[in-house]
């Protein structure tokens, strides 16, 4: 009698299958390496100098806390990084999003040479950004010994501040917002003008909803670029109390004063106004999302 075949049991993966099936590869460790790294990553960059920042300025009083971030200069400072910061992202919100529509939409001479100037203020030393905006719009500037005829006075004014800020943050809007218009889908625009739809009603309707989430993005890292920034602005500023005084020359000030609890205090301030900003923005993005 020849020996009984084995029969798999019931369930069990034949060993044939075994061979053959194969282990799927991971280009990167597994999910408990990986957000072991991501964590460790983040706390020594990110969580562990803020924490710092923040015991530091619990060594204050709340009396003492209040003092520092509500004197009358540093509220000026506030009103003015804050307000000069917003000015400059809408203003780059406007002219970004049409950059990133003539770069990507339209055909020239000179279009790469056009695209490589975008990222300069990349590249650009904040120092020297600051210190060519002075030269041009001082009244003995080109641009200046124009204008201060006309009683128009932008360096060492808060304008200046804002013109400033919209050249350090125009890139963030441009490289955001130009490869969503790449890869829009024209077929949409082409529909919408055959079934009668004008130009503004293709761009409002159809364009513009599909690159909201985008501008927003591009805003938001503009605002957050501009309320702190220093060295573009160091130069034009002026740097008057009450007048063209950023919070960020608050802080420095303070520290070369040693008063190290006093500007962690303010630095404080900053932050989380910074974050509540950012975090609307993020919510009218999640928004935009689910409505689109």
């Amino acid at each position: 009698m020849s020996a009984a075949t084995s029969v798999p049991a019931r369930g069990a993966v034949p060993p044939s299958a075994q061979a053959g099936r194969r282990t799927p590869q991971r280009v990167l460790p597994g999910f408990g390496l990986t957000l072991g790294y991501t964590l460790f990553y983040l706390s020594i960059i990110v969580l562990i100098p803020l924490s710092a920042l923040i015991f530091k300025t619990f060594t204050l009083t709340w009396e003492q806390f209040w003092a520092a971030v509500s004197a009358p200069r540093v509220l000026a400072s506030y009103r003015l990084t804050f307000g000069a910061s917003f000015l400059a992202a809408l203003v780059n919100l406007g002219f970004g999003l049409l950059i990133a529509w003539v770069l990507v939409r339209y055909k020239f001479p000179g279009k790469k040479i056009a695209d490589a100037l975008v990222d300069l203020p990349f590249a650009l030393p904040t120092a020297v950004a600051g210190i060519s905006l002075t030269a041009l719009l001082a009244s003995n500037g080109w641009v200046g010994q124009i204008l201060e005829p006309l009683g128009i006075q932008l360096a060492f004014k808060p304008a200046g501040i804002v013109i400033a800020l919209i050249f350090i943050g125009l890139p963030f809007v441009v490289r955001t917002v130009q490869p969503v218009l790449e890869d829009a889908e024209k077929e949409l625009e082409e529909a919408a003008t055959c079934l009668g739809a004008t130009r503004f009603q293709t761009f409002t309707k159809v364009i513009l909803p599909s690159i909201t989430p985008a501008l927003l993005t591009g805003f938001a890292m503009a605002f957050a670029r501009a309320v702190g920034e220093y060295g573009s602005v160091i130069f034009i500023a002026g740097n008057m109390p009450m007048v063209s005084e950023i919070t960020p020359l608050i802080i420095i000030g303070k520290l070369e004063q040693y008063d190290y609890a006093g500007a962690t205090a303010v630095a404080v301030v900053m932050l989380v106004i910074s974050f509540i900003l950012l975090l609307v923005i993020n919510a009218l993005q999640a928004w935009q999302r689910r409505k689109s």
